[in-house]
């Protein structure tokens, strides 16, 4: 895990440089997967790193676009492809109701399935716990829950999800994990948090495919002990990655960004962090400058769905009279297909109902997203992440 910052950054992180490519090969045995940290920034804990998998490098920081069921919304696999996007992520409840594992499995797998040649991220259907709340059980044993398609019983345990994950064949897989939303109160937040921890014990257990990497997840609410708490436990178990979860599900931002200040310092340095669900591209910038290194949400596509598109002079609502004789793009500096049009013409699909409307909007969102990240990266090497995110945010409030 080469790389020239051997250096302790800001928030007590000891660098990934000083473990070297032959410490890692010992300590995972023919693995496709490597992590190599390849920047610390000098005034954050951003860092700039590689994640290599079996279908391909992912330059990080990074954003994950959600396919949710195989697919991004609105948008064909060759365009996701086109808006700079190296990894996306799939989601294992939604994809074992339908169509089946055992169907996408029989079509070569989700990569085969989808057409997407890069790394896919699977998430384990521990979030559906959270969102679909009122359709499951939880026991120690795993969820059960009633199908939102047709009401059938579903049981998802940590062994199930794991081998749901292994049929799918993505890249990265996640524990099964007990995600519930905040605030809530403290008794609530650390029964689940001590669940996903056994839960994440019998997942790794159940881990069998080598070209699969296995992400635990760090519960916790808010409580900055309970997280310091859970991620020692989980790093104590030695997965390959870990991710920061429970968040984005109703706290308010600086919330947010304390529980990230108290959760990194405690994740190994020569390891990828992954903050799930989130965010706001004021978010991402804001857990970058903390330690994170990849992201993912539905904001770009859902919001691009209801007109409302990213600039770095903040969002555009197209649908506002304003832009009705308005003949500039979205964004001048923007490659996307979306901004080949006037503001005008996006409003007029929007007002027409037209689909092309959505299609476009969700296009230049994933655009801007994996700009956003690529000049993230640039800042970070150049050593002015900090000044990089003060300009970015400066620009967003001027709307």
């Amino acid at each position: 895990m080469g790389g020239s910052d051997e250096k302790q950054d800001k928030r007590g992180n000891r660098g990934a440089e000083s473990l070297s490519d032959e410490a890692s090969a010992r300590r995972f045995p023919l693995s496709p997967f490597r992590f190599d940290v390849l920047h610390c920034d000098s005034g954050t804990a951003a860092r700039r790193s590689t994640l290599h998998t079996p279908h391909g490098a992912v330059e990080m920081p990074a954003f994950m676009p959600v396919g949710t069921q195989g697919t991004v919304k609105g948008v064909d696999i060759g365009r996701v492809g086109e808006t700079g996007a190296q990894m996306v992520l799939s989601n294992t409840y939604h994809l074992t109701l339908r169509p089946g594992e055992a169907i996408v499995e029989a079509l070569g797998g989700l990569h085969s399935f989808m057409g997407w040649s890069g790394p896919i991220l699977t998430d384990s259907g521990g979030f559906q716990v959270f969102s679909l709340a009122e359709r499951a059980k939880v026991d120690e044993r795993g969820v059960t829950f009633r199908s939102h398609i047709d009401g059938a019983s579903i049981a998802l345990t940590p062994e199930k999800s794991i081998a749901i994950q292994e049929a799918l064949g993505s890249d990265l897989a996640m524990a099964f994990d007990h995600v519930i939303g905040l605030p809530n109160s403290y008794k609530a937040v650390a029964e689940a948090t001590w669940r996903s921890v056994r839960w994440a014990e019998r997942c790794l257990k159940a881990a069998s495919r080598n070209d699969q990497m296995l992400l635990a997840i760090v519960q916790g609410g808010l409580d900055a002990e309970l997280r310091r708490r859970c991620a020692q436990e989980l790093v104590a178990m030695d997965f390959p990655g870990y991710a920061v979860g429970g968040l984005s599900v109703g706290e308010e931002p600086e919330d947010m960004y304390r529980t990230i200040e108290a959760t990194v310092p405690e994740l190994p340095g020569d390891k990828p962090r992954y903050l799930m669900g989130v965010g706001r591209p004021e978010d991402l910038l804001e857990s970058i400058a903390r330690g994170i290194d990849m992201f993912d949400c539905v904001i770009p596509t859902r919001n691009g769905r209801n007109a409302l598109v990213y600039t770095d002079n903040g969002p555009l609502r197209l649908r506002n009279a304003s832009h009705e004789l308005d003949s500039r793009p979205v964004e001048d500096n923007c490659p996307c297909p979306a901004c080949r049009h006037s503001r005008g013409y996006l409003r007029h699909l929007f007002q027409a109902k037209e689909m092309l409307g959505p299609v476009l909007a969700s296009i230049h969102n994933l655009t801007y997203y994996q700009r956003l990240m690529a000049e993230a990266r640039e800042a970070i090497v150049q050593d002015r992440f900090a000044s990089f995110r003060e300009e970015k945010l400066a620009g967003w409030k001027t709307c």
